[in-house]
């Protein structure tokens, strides 16, 4: 593919459009952990490990929640599915600017749990609106604009929470993400293909037994996705304790847009591109990519590195939703994708305390290590398992195919059998 791939999948009709729509209702999700944490130190008066209670009551809610949400939308439409996570999620955010500490960290948690699944959906979406073969290109873009939402939204986020009121902010974030809700129902984008119900069948109309979803394949994707935000968030915890430890906490800021340049960067080229390294292959790279910024001298070669090290985050990701929906079948997909958001989270919640710890008791550079080497690990890991299931497969069809009858048997059969 060209860079006039990316026109041509903007010009498929409706993708433009989610495009946009996901964008729009992707901002409350990322503004909502820094204006969380501002509130209850702030306007609560707490502090930052208590914040951290309420971000994590969020984040348990959203791990539960998604998959959950997502077989909704498989089984009763987006419209229907999301409905009462719009009305739930208004009610919240009415009462979470005026709640007091115990109240808000349990709405934060149902707010997470209610969550409009818009990550989820916009790749569900795209699986359908988009050819097989523009895929790789759709969900690179996707991952593209996640980056840059991840970028702008928690600095609108701040301003508002420091320049005006928390209790704006939390009123803000209400307020957009049951507009977003409402505006995801307008757009209605399509879930599933336009296939008629009933049975699968084959050609010969017999029905076709239903596979099983959760395959070796599908499971080592799923925590491919686990280790590929455990990178992303130990990388995040190291380079802002490299820049606490050298007394250049101003310089988080810029780093951190640097880092995400490097994954919009290398997303485009992905999606620009006809073919790519498999996902764990990708998700290993991201490990290794980090290693380099535990080593870097401050600040020239650590920007660098933390530029080459955000190359390969859009396209590991993009690369491990696009296989995810191939693999899903259309029925499960919702749920499937929000297994794929579930393990993303658990990913997060193990990387940050774990690198955090390493830290402590060592030096920042070690928390690059551990996020690399561990990701990376896993990566490898999920390749000789599914080397071995493919292996393992090959010989079983092997030896179903020496079982099976000749052409030369079965003639015979049929040639004498008695109702002949």
């Amino acid at each position: 593919m060209t860079r006039s791939s990316y026109a041509a999948l903007l010009h498929l009709p409706s993708v433009a459009r989610l495009y946009v729509v996901a964008f729009v209702c992707r901002i409350p999700a990322a503004m909502i952990g820094v204006v969380l944490t501002l509130h209850v130190v702030t306007e609560l008066d707490r502090g930052y490990a208590q914040a951290g209670v309420v971000a994590g009551a969020s984040t348990i809610g959203v791990a539960i929640g998604a998959p959950w949400r997502g077989r909704l939308v498989d089984r009763f439409g987006l419209r229907r599915a999301i409905a009462p996570s719009i009305v739930v999620e208004s009610v919240v955010w009415v009462l979470a600017p005026h709640l007091d500490y115990h109240a808000l960290v349990v709405a934060a948690f149902v707010a997470g749990l209610f969550l409009v699944p818009v990550f989820s959906v916009a790749r569900q979406s795209l699986s359908v609106m988009v050819p097989l073969a523009q895929q790789r290109t759709a969900f690179a873009l996707d991952s593209v604009l996640v980056e840059l939402t991840f970028m702008l939204a928690p600095v609108v986020g701040v301003l508002l929470a420091t320049q005006v009121s928390t209790t704006a902010a939390l009123t803000v974030v209400g307020c957009a993400t049951v507009g977003g809700g409402g505006l995801l129902m307008w757009a209605n984008p399509p879930t599933r293909s336009h296939r008629s119900p009933g049975a699968a069948q084959s050609p010969d109309g017999r029905p076709v037994r239903k596979q099983r979803v959760f395959g070796a394949d599908l499971v080592v994707l799923l925590i491919a996705a686990a280790a590929a935000s455990f990178v992303l968030i130990g990388t995040d915890v190291s380079l802002v304790a490299s820049l606490n430890d050298a007394g250049r906490p101003g310089d988080v800021g810029w780093m951190i847009a640097l880092w995400a340049a490097g994954s919009v960067v290398g997303g485009l080229v992905h999606g620009a591109r006809t073919s790519s390294p498999p996902p764990l292959v990708l998700a290993g790279v991201l490990g290794l990519a980090v290693v380099p910024a535990a080593f870097a001298p401050m600040p020239v070669w650590l920007a660098l590195a933390v530029f080459v090290s955000g190359l390969p985050c859009a396209p590991t990701l993009a690369s491990i939703n696009a296989t995810l929906v191939r693999l899903a079948p259309e029925e499960r997909r919702g749920e499937v994708m929000g297994w794929s958001g579930t393990m993303s989270t658990v990913g997060t919640a193990l990387g940050a305390p774990l690198c955090g710890w390493v830290i402590d008791r060592t030096s920042p550079g070690a928390g690059f290590l551990t996020a690399g080497l561990v990701g990376g690990g896993v990566a490898v890991v999920g390749l000789v398992v599914q080397r071995a299931v493919r292996r393992r497969r090959a010989v079983a069809g092997s030896a179903a195919v020496q079982d099976a009858p000749t052409d030369d048997v079965l003639v015979d059969a049929e040639v004498s059998s008695p109702g002949r």
